[in-house]
C-alpha cells in the first residue's frame, strides 16, 4: 500500500496538504498526517519550564503551530527548477476565533510567506480535547524581566550574551534553543524557564526531505516571542551578527530565494504577529547588526575574559559526514564554519587544528586540507566540495559589494529594507551598511592573506586578491 505523502507528493510536487491532528482522531485521503504525540511530540519537563506560572493555551497552541510549520516545510522536497510551494496546513487550537481573525491570520500568512517563499494556506479548527495544563512549578524567575535571549551553543549567542548579561544582569532571561533540557552545556542542575525547545518533530520517513528549511527563523522568533509574553518582557534579543543577519538576503545562494532568517524585515512582521495573537507588544532588537562577528567575538573576550567561546559550534553538518576517530568535529569548511574561522582571526584568537575536519585551509588542494584518516577512508565527498565553494564564494561575494557601482541600487533597496524596522532613516542605515560592508571586506581579505597565495581557499575566492 502507497503511503499517503506518496500519493500527495507523486501527484503535485508543488504542493503538499497536511492535517495536523489529535491522537485518536482520522483524516481524510490524500493528506499527510502529522499527528500530535507521534510526529510532534512534545516534552513534559520543557513545557513546564514555560508555563513556570499560569498555564496558557494560545502559548501552548503557538507552540504548536510553530512545530506544524517546520513539519510542514521539511516534509516536501522543493523542486529543482521552481523555489516556491504551495502548503495547505490545518491545525487544532483552542480558540478557532482568535487565530482564525484577520488580525492574527493575517500577519501570520505575510511572516511565513515572506520567510520561505512558498504559498501558505493554513486553516484552524477547533481541538476536540484541551491540552493537558502542566504542574507549574516553583522556577527562578526573577521579577522586572525586560528582555529575553535566545541562547545556543553558537558562537554569536553565546558572546552576546555574555555582553548583554554584563548590562542588563537579571533583568535578561536566556531562552535555550536545543532540544535537550542542558543544550550540550554542564549547567546547574537548578530548574530554570525556559530550558529547551519544548517539542520534537518526526517524520514518517527515515529523515526529511527538505534540507533549505526556512522556517527554522519562524520557529526561533515564536518560541522566543512566546517567552518573552509569558515573561512580560518588552524585548528579544536577536543575537546575529550582520553577516548572519544581513549577509544570506544580501548575496543569495544560487538561484535561492534570499534569506531573510535572521532579517529586521522578517522580525518586524512577527512583532505585528505576537501583538494581535497575545495582546503584548514584543520588539526585536540587534544590539550587533552593524558589526562583524569577528568584531563581536573580540569585545567578548576583552570586556568577559572568557575562554568558553571556544566550546561553541557553528556547523550545521551532521555527525556521520564530519566525525573522526568516532568524534564529531565542526567541518571548517561550510559558510559558517568559514565565517567563524574567519571571525576568530578577525579577533586575533586561536583554535585547535583539531576542532575542524579540514584542519589546514591553507593547503593547495581540497582534499590535502582535510584530516589524513578522514581522506584514507574515502569521506571526502562531492557535496562537501560544493559545500566549501558555495562558502567562500559567498564570503568572497559579500565582500565584493562595498564600493561596488553594480551594487549600488541593491544596496540602497537592502538600506530601505531594514531603515523603517529599525527606525532610523535611509542614509543612516545605508552608512552603517557600507561601514559593516567594509569592516567584512578587510577581514576576508586578512584572513585569506593569511592562509597563503597557494590555498585553496585564495585560488576560489579571486575577489579577495583584489
Amino acid at each position: 500500500m502507497t503511503a499517503p505523502h506518496a500519493v500527495a507528493a507523486a501527484a503535485d510536487p508543488g504542493r503538499i496538504s497536511i492535517h495536523v491532528a489529535e491522537r485518536g482522531t482520522a483524516s481524510g485521503k490524500g493528506v499527510i498526517r502529522c499527528e500530535v504525540g507521534k510526529n510532534i511530540r512534545f516534552s513534559t519537563e520543557s513545557l513546564e519550564s514555560y508555563f513556570f506560572a499560569d498555564w496558557n493555551p494560545t502559548a501552548y497552541d503557538a507552540l504548536l503551530v510553530a512545530a506544524a510549520v517546520e513539519f510542514a516545510d521539511r516534509t516536501q522536497k522543493r523542486s529543482a527548477y521552481v523555489w516556491h510551494r504551495d502548503i495547505e496546513l490545518r491545525i487544532p487550537v483552542h480558540d478557532v476565533g482568535h487565530w482564525g481573525s484577520p488580525r492574527v491570520s493575517g500577519p501570520l500568512h505575510e511572516a511565513l510567506s515572506l520567510l520561505t517563499g512558498d504559498r501558505w494556506q493554513i486553516r484552524f479548527y477547533r481541538r476536540r480535547h484541551a491540552a493537558k495544563p502542566t504542574e507549574q512549578g516553583l522556577l527562578s524567575l526573577q521579577p522586572g524581566i525586560d528582555a529575553v535571549i535566545p541562547f545556543s551553543n553558537g558562537l554569536d549567542s553565546r558572546a552576546v550574551a555574555g555582553l548583554m548579561d554584563r548590562e542588563m544582569g537579571n533583568r535578561l532571561v536566556r531562552i535555550r534553543l536545543g532540544s535537550k533540557m542542558s543544550d550540550r552545556e554542564a549547567l546547574s542542575r537548578d530548574r530554570h524557564p525556559f530550558t529547551a525547545v519544548p517539542y520534537r518533530i518526526r517524520s514518517e520517513n527515515a529523515a526529511f526531505a527538505e534540507s533549505s528549511a526556512r522556517s527554522r527563523g519562524f520557529k526561533f522568533a515564536i518560541i522566543s516571542a512566546t517567552a518573552a509574553c509569558l515573561a512580560e518582557a518588552g524585548q528579544v534579543v536577536v543575537p546575529e551578527s550582520g553577516q548572519g543577519a544581513l549577509g544570506p538576503a544580501l548575496v543569495p545562494v544560487g538561484q535561492g530565494y534570499d534569506d531573510y532568517r535572521s532579517h529586521p524585515v522578517f522580525t518586524h512582521r512577527m512583532e505585528a504577529l505576537v501583538e494581535a495573537l497575545f495582546g503584548h507588544r514584543v520588539h526585536y532588537v540587534f544590539p550587533r547588526l552593524w558589526t562583524t562577528k569577528g568584531e563581536t567575538l573580540r569585545q567578548f573576550v576583552e570586556e568577559c575574559g572568557d575562554p568558553s567561546w571556544s566550546l561553541t559550534w557553528s556547523c550545521w553538518r551532521q555527525n556521520r559526514h564530519v566525525s573522526v576517530g568516532g568524534r564529531r568535529r565542526q567541518c571548517g569548511v561550510c559558510a559558517a564554519c568559514m565565517l567563524r574561522r574567519m571571525s576568530v582571526h578577525a579577533a586575533g584568537q586561536f583554535e585547535p587544528r583539531d576542532h575542524y575536519v579540514w584542519q589546514d585551509l591553507s593547503a593547495k588542494t581540497f582534499d590535502q586540507g582535510a584530516v589524513a584518516s578522514y581522506r584514507a577512508r574515502g569521506k571526502i565527498t562531492t557535496a562537501s566540495r560544493e559545500y566549501a565553494i558555495a562558502g567562500a564564494l559567498h564570503l568572497d561575494h559579500l565582500a565584493g559589494l562595498f564600493g561596488s557601482k553594480e551594487q549600488s541600487r541593491a544596496l540602497d533597496l537592502a538600506a530601505f529594507q531594514v531603515a523603517a524596522p529599525l527606525g532610523m532613516t535611509q542614509s543612516d542605515a545605508r552608512a552603517r551598511l557600507d561601514r559593516l560592508l567594509n569592516q567584512h571586506r578587510a577581514e576576508w581579505k586578512a584572513f585569506v592573506y593569511s592562509l597563503g597565495p597557494n590555498s585553496f581557499v585564495a585560488d576560489w575566492a579571486p575577489g579577495s586578491c583584489s
